[in-house]
Formats: structure tokens, sequence, C-alpha cells
């Protein structure tokens, strides 16, 4: 098997840690990605013993001239941005990876009077709280089940009765008064602080009630903070989920490039993309999507359903840039906005956008909108001129615009198709 000199280099450094690394070609394609337990142990196994492996695999390293990897904090965290990357680069050989079956989301609505925990693939706009995505439902569910044993929670709408989990401790027994609605919501917001990372935050305020409980006689109530201390420490060694506040992809090229071609002050670490969606000017939805640090975060998305309908792009565009921006505190502020369109959906909005100081590009698909389109980006110049710029259809900065332009077309179509069939039924 012939490994160039470079390679042979880049071997030696793969670190023993978790990540997703890029198998590239001579001409620097990404040709696959693929996660890792320990970097350093699976990519080197692609240039150990040729004859033991498939067909497939030995005509995959044939092609293979560099390799680059991505450190992460969990096993957890390279599943999630394998799959990003797999959507952003498309490699040919991740054909078979390439669709959203296996993700996953956790959903708990707090604001019902007894909440549960469930599982969805598709995040809906009505109230609940997301945590994902996570890719691989076994390990999600493996993980809940464990977590549950910690924070006893229910999975089905609360209806009053006792189940078999209620014997086993699995559900936290309101319906046979071992505590009280209140007490279990505040119970089940220490998961909730777990999901989001919280871990150091949360093992400190356990041990904190506990100390506060046994000082104050409650003996019974120090131990169950105890055990949950205890079982907090103990499942880190059986799995983890995925710690957004510790995956950083911000050295990622494609971000890099972006701040350099626009001027940008910082990287963009925040990017929405939008877009518009209807048939003839009826059933007119907008989307948008939210990629933090390159990588698609659906609990951040939001769809609009147009107060307008009228079959007019660039206004429908400002009605959703509008209302947008009066939720700037509550959902976050981007550093760039992508807009599915060209220079009448940027003059639409361009006014608001500036007045927010949040900059605006957009992608002119010049009405094609297949995989394969070209990736055109319209850069506002000056106070009213504008700059086209056409990216190499093979660079990080074209993948990530594609990507992120359609996302938002896919989930503005997505709604259009839901309005539609619902009106289609009245």
């Amino acid at each position: 098997m012939n490994v160039t000199p470079k390679l042979k280099a880049k071997l030696k450094q793969l670190p023993a840690e978790p990540g997703v690394y890029f198998h590239k070609n001579r001409e620097g394609e990404v040709i696959y990605v693929g996660k890792a337990a320990i970097l350093k142990n699976r990519v080197r196994q692609y240039f150990q013993s040729p004859e033991r492996k498939d067909p497939k695999t030995r005509a995959l390293v044939a092609e293979i001239d560099d390799t680059d990897w991505i450190v992460v904090d969990t096993e957890m965290d390279a599943l999630f941005l394998e799959s990003e990357m797999i959507k952003r680069y498309m490699p040919k050989w991740n054909i078979l990876l390439r669709d959203d079956k296996s993700v996953s989301y956790v959903r708990i609505n707090m604001k019902d009077e007894v909440p549960y925990v469930s599982m969805t693939r598709n995040p809906d706009d009505d109230g609940a709280e997301y945590f994902g995505p996570y890719y691989g439902k076994t390990a999600i569910t493996r993980a809940l089940r464990i977590l549950r044993r910690i924070f006893p929670y229910y999975t089905k709408p609360y209806n009053g009765k006792k189940t078999l989990d209620t014997d086993l401790g699995l559900a936290p027994g309101v319906e046979l008064g071992k505590m009280t609605a209140r007490e279990y919501k505040h119970e089940l917001r220490h998961m909730i602080s777990y999901l989001k990372g919280n871990r150091k935050k949360l093992s400190r305020e356990l041990e904190k009630l506990m100390y506060e409980a046994s000082a104050d006689g409650k003996f019974e109530k120090a131990a169950e903070y105890r055990n949950q201390l205890y079982g907090l420490k103990g499942i880190n060694t059986k799995i983890v989920f995925s710690d957004k506040e510790f995956l950083d992809i911000s050295s990622d090229q494609a971000l890099d490039g972006l701040q350099e071609i626009l001027g940008l002050k910082k990287t963009p670490a925040r990017i929405e993309g939008y877009d518009i969606s209807h048939q003839s000017g009826t059933n007119v939805v907008g989307s948008m999507v939210c990629f933090i640090n390159g990588a698609a975060d659906r609990t951040k998305y939001r769809r609009f359903k147009l107060r307008k309908q009228q079959n007019n792009d660039p206004e429908s565009m400002r009605e959703v840039i509008t209302r947008r921006l009066h939720h700037l505190e509550d959902w976050g502020r981007p550093d760039l906005i992508v807009l599915d369109g060209s220079v009448g959906q940027i003059s639409a909005v361009r006014d608001l956008l500036a007045e927010s100081k949040i900059p605006v590009i957009g992608r002119d698909k010049s009405g094609d909108h297949g995989k394969n389109a070209r990736v055109r980006v319209v850069i506002p110049s000056g106070k009213e001129d504008y700059e086209m710029v056409e990216l190499p259809p093979d660079g990080h900065i074209a993948k990530l615009i594609a990507r992120i332009d359609e996302e938002s077309h896919r989930f503005a179509v997505q709604y259009h198709t839901v309005l539609k069939r619902k009106n289609a039924l009245k």
C-alpha cells in the first residue's frame, strides 16, 4: 500500500482523543468523513493489513492522499459532528450515510403540569425544550435509561395511574404522593441541566443540597441527593451526551474564509439562513435555520407563517426579517445572515439589517435549485451597490453556503407542504 511521506507524517501527529477525520484525494477533495473514539487508532487502521479489508475499503484507501481531523470532547460530539460534515461535503464514500433517519432529539415540555420525557425526530415549535440532535438512537436510549435511574421521570403523558415503572423506582411517584408535581419539576430540572452540559455546576449544586438537607436533619433527602451525586460521577464512565458548550469547530476553514472575504470583525460563529416558500402566493411561509460554529443546530430553527399572503418573495422576506429582529435578545444575535435569493431579497431587508449592524449575503441560484447548482453569492457593497462572487464549487466556503441554503430551502418547503395539506382538508 503506497502511503505518501506527507501522509506518513500526518499519521504520526494523530491524537489519542475522540474526533472526526477527513480523508482527501490528490485534488484536496474530501472523499470520506468518519468519527473515532480514539483518532490515532481509527485512522491508522485504514493503512494496516490491506489484505484483510473489503474491496470498497481498499478502493477508498487507494485514493487517500491526505487526512485532516477535528478533536472534540466526547464520542457523542463526534457522532454529531460527523453527520453534519457528511451533509456539508457529501463525500462519495459516505453514500450510505446520507440520510437523517438516525437523528433523534430529547423532548421535555416543562409547561405541562406533570412533564414527561420523550424522543422525536422532528422538533416542533410547541414551547417544549429540545435537546440534540443526537445520532445513533441506541446510544441515546441507553443514556436516557441510565439517567432515569438517577432522575426518575415519566415517559408518557401523566394520567395519575401507578405503573410498573413506579414500583421499579423509574417514575417519580407523583400518583402515590411520594412527591408533588412541583417537586418533580425541580428534580427534572437537574436532568435538564445535565443535558445542557452543566455537569460540574450540577454536581456542585447537588453536593450543596445534600449538606443542607443533612444539616436540617432531613437525612432521607440527603441520601437521595448523595445517590444522585454518585450516580452522576459514574455515568461519565458509561455514556455521555453532547456537550454543546464544549463543541468548538470555530477553526473551520469555511468560517475563517467567510470572515476574510466579507471583512467581518470576528468569525461568524452563528449563521442563520432564510428562505420563502409558497405556491402562487398561497400558503406563504418563511424559514430560519441556524448554524453554530459551522454545524446545524435544529433546536434554534424557526418557521414563519406569513401574515400577508402574496406572490412577492422580497416583501415576504422583509416581513420574516422584521419579525426575526424582534427576538434578538431571546433567540440570540446572528453574526451573519444568508438569504436564498439575489439582489431583490437583499434590497428588501438591507436597511433593517444595517440598522441592527448584522451583515447579510444572498445566494443567487438563478432558478437552479438542484444539488449541483453553482454557488454564487451576492455581497452588499457601499451604500447601494452589490458584488457578485462565484465561489469555487469544491471550496470550503461554497460547501458551507450551499449546506445552509439547502437546509433553509428544505425547512421552508417542509412547512409549506404541511400547511397546504391542512388547508386541503378544510
